[in-house]
């Protein structure tokens, strides 16, 4: 409970009161303030957040300013708003939402005539398709380079999630079942999502070659909406 202290014009916490709230001195937040070398650790700077009624993305910029991670993203999964679910199907060209876990949440019909192996089954982890799924190392050309660029991109891509349960149990799980994933893992290698030409040997189309778009909300970051359009060029092949 707060200690009484005497009524203001001024809306919002006093020093004393956001200190008290966040079980620290007035002095130490005061430092903190101030912008002084103190030390501080995740839970507090979570204390400190929520007594401030931050909202995501204020939470999310404090957590970078101080180069820590935020205790909540291992217990708060990011829930996709129907507008954002519904935006594959939306667009003509083969299109496919994903999670910040690179699970597909939607997809329009062409990028499931595309990625019939992928899309139409009932496992739609990107990297689990990829690694465990034999189709994968012959839909997608030059495989085993895309597959070791996918992984990459998927480490520099989810490391704020690098401590939560789903990304653990996904990673080990592909360890475990993938020689191939588990060598590359032990890389470190990390490289932006990359963009360009694909190229894909359908079973039934033949060879195909597409240019790969992806897309990230402004709201939902840890989101992407992926597009690929015909293309009359050859190269890479990654979904």
């Amino acid at each position: 409970m707060l200690t009484p202290l005497r009524r203001r014009r001024t809306p919002g916490l006093r020093r004393e009161e956001t200190a008290q709230l966040c079980g620290i001195s007035t002095t130490w937040y005061t430092w903190l303030e101030q912008g002084r070398d103190v030390s501080c650790s995740s839970a507090t700077l979570s204390r400190i957040a929520t007594a401030l009624k931050l909202s995501t993305t204020e939470r999310r910029y404090l957590f970078t300013l101080a180069e820590l991670r935020d205790p909540q993203q291992d217990h708060t999964a990011p829930t996709a708003p129907a507008t954002l679910l519904s935006l594959p199907e939306q667009i003509s060209s083969p299109a496919y939402l994903l999670d910040p876990l690179w699970n597909v949440l939607s997809a329009n019909s062409a990028a499931k005539t595309l990625f019939d192996a992928w899309l139409n089954s009932s496992e739609t982890n990107q990297l689990r398709y990829v690694f465990l799924n034999l189709n994968a190392r012959i839909f997608l050309t030059d495989w085993l380079t895309r597959a070791q660029r996918l992984l990459a991109e998927f480490r520099a891509d989810t490391v704020s999630s690098a401590r939560t349960k789903p990304f653990q149990t996904l990673v080990s799980t592909l360890q475990r079942e993938s020689p191939e994933f588990n060598r590359f893992w032990e890389d470190q290698s990390v490289l932006p999502r990359e963009g360009g030409q694909r190229s894909f040997q359908h079973p039934t189309q033949g060879l195909l070659h597409y240019d790969q778009t992806t897309f990230i909300p402004t709201a939902h970051a840890g989101y992407k909406l992926v597009i690929l359009s015909r293309s009359t060029a050859t190269p890479d092949s990654t979904p």
